[in-house]
C-alpha cells in the first residue's frame, strides 16, 4: 500500500492488493460507499482496467474485485488528504 501525490495534479492515490478471501463483496462495498458519501472529494476505484465512482454501490459491486486484485483509489477535492487516510485505513483493516 502506497500513498502518492500525483505530480502536476491536485489529487492523491493509493494502491492496495485485496487480501480478503471473498474480495470486495456486498458488506465491504456498502461500507466503502458509506465512507465515500461522507467525504466531499471525488473518489474513484480502479481495478483491472475498470473504474467506478466510490459513492455508487452498484458501480463498486460491478467491478467484481476478487482476492489478489490490485486496486487504486483516487481522491480529488477539498478533503482528499482525509479521504485517502480514511479509505487507506479501511482497506488495510477490512480487505
Amino acid at each position: 500500500m502506497r500513498t502518492v501525490l500525483c505530480k502536476g495534479e491536485n489529487m492523491k492515490k493509493f494502491s492496495y492488493v485485496i487480501k480478503d478471501e471473498i474480495g470486495i463483496h456486498a458488506r465491504p462495498a456498502g461500507q466503502i460507499v458509506k465512507i465515500a458519501k461522507e467525504l466531499q472529494s471525488n473518489l474513484t476505484i480502479d481495478a483491472e482496467g475498470k473504474t467506478a465512482d466510490m459513492k455508487k454501490l452498484m458501480a463498486v459491486m460491478a467491478l467484481g474485485v476478487k482476492k489478489g486484485a490490485n486496486v487504486t483509489i483516487t481522491a480529488d477535492g477539498a478533503d482528499e488528504d482525509a479521504a485517502i487516510a480514511q479509505l487507506e485505513e479501511f482497506f488495510k483493516s477490512n480487505l
